[in-house]
């Protein structure tokens, strides 16, 4: 088990999906994806194998949670500041978690 303390060193941000880019030397089919998380955070990029279910048209725009504390990861050739958060369906394809209603941009989760 984790501590509270343990998990308030999460930082889970909304952002919004402000770009897409097909991400054709990953392994497994993915996008490249920026995400502004507000002011304070700005924007940060990420990839994600999320194909299955979301076309770049339907991304962008949309509000997404994700992990901004995280250190800097090499993802092939991007460099992924931020772990958007998803969970599997029944397939195991994954399916973005996100606000039921638009929030301001940066804001945490508690």
């Amino acid at each position: 088990m984790i501590t509270w303390d343990d998990f308030a060193k999460v930082d889970i941000r909304a952002g919004r999906i402000t770009r897409v880019e097909p991400f054709p030397e990953a392994r497994k089919p993915a996008y490249k994806l920026w995400v502004d998380f507000g002011p304070e955070i700005g924007e940060k990029r990420s990839s994600a194998q999320i194909t299955r279910h979301y076309t770049p048209e339907t991304l962008i725009g949309r509000q997404v949670l994700g992990v901004v504390n995280f250190p800097p990861r090499q993802i092939g050739k991007v460099l992924s500041e931020v772990l958007i958060l998803g969970l599997p369906d029944a397939e195991g394809e994954v399916v973005l978690v996100r606000p039921d209603h638009d929030i301001p941009l940066g804001g945490k989760l508690f």
